[in-house]
């Protein structure tokens, strides 16, 4: 994880842009590191991003237990909107790919009424299976590649997001990319986003399986919260039994733990 606020986040988005490099960004929670636990491509897919910040509440927790605290949990719902107004006050396109058909539109009238100036120069949902083929795959790149934006915000779940992303990463390397996961959604107003108390005390899971049990409860209640119990326990023990070494940096990323 790279040790950075929201606010550090979007400021080295900003310099990378104005020099011309491009990036992505990854934003794990539980389920993602418990995806990443068990299968070591998708490590290295997350841990190659320029920037890995913490979307969980768990995660800032954990690294706090581990003796490397993260400032701040740093979420794709919250850099939708910051990574847009910095679109629209430097005068880069934005692309949304990502959500159920008409979702994507919905979000960009909303980001663009909160951000007057904002120039949105595409928007795609893809069919579901479509990076089962190549052709499906090749149809999303050229959208992408020709609408040439500075800035893409992707909601197709992780891994497919993130994989979509380092491909599209060769054929664009000066843009940057955010892997978002439901943001997509949630900026449209079609899902509705936890109260930020609930956020703030990391119980925004509480919420969106309340919202779709059947969907989430298995995930949720027989997956991921095992995992977080031994995420935390772990670092924990790791914290008694070791003295923490200093954070390195990641490749291309400010400060990564």
């Amino acid at each position: 994880m790279d040790a950075v606020t929201e606010r550090e986040a979007v400021r080295w988005v900003e310099r990378e842009l104005e020099r011309g490099r491009g990036g992505r960004i990854v934003t794990p929670n539980v389920d993602i590191c418990r995806a990443v636990a068990a299968d070591p491509a998708l490590r290295e897919l997350v841990c190659s991003a320029d920037l890995v910040v913490a979307d969980g509440m768990p995660l800032v927790w954990a690294a706090r237990l581990l003796g490397r605290p993260l400032p701040e949990r740093v979420t794709g719902a919250d850099l939708i909107w910051s990574l847009s107004r910095l679109a629209a006050r430097r005068a880069h396109p934005v692309y949304l790919l990502g959500g159920p058909p008409g979702v994507a539109g919905r979000a960009a009238d909303t980001l663009t009424s909160r951000h007057p100036g904002l120039k949105v120069c595409g928007v795609h949902a893809p069919p579901y299976g479509f990076d089962q083929t190549p052709a499906g795959i090749e149809l999303v790149r050229r959208k992408v590649v020709a609408a040439r934006p500075r800035l893409v915000f992707v909601g197709l779940g992780f891994p497919k997001q993130d994989r979509l992303i380092a491909d599209l990463r060769r054929h664009l390397p000066h843009t940057w990319f955010l892997g978002c996961g439901a943001a997509i959604a949630f900026a449209a107003g079609t899902l509705p986003r936890a109260p930020e108390w609930m956020r703030g005390a990391g119980l925004e899971w509480v919420f969106r399986l309340s919202r779709e049990p059947g969907r989430l409860a298995r995930r949720y209640l027989v997956d991921d919260l095992p995992f977080a119990a031994r995420l935390l326990t772990g670092c924990l023990a790791a914290r008694l039994r070791f003295t923490p070494g200093r954070s390195g940096r990641g490749r291309g990323s400010p400060r990564r733990g």
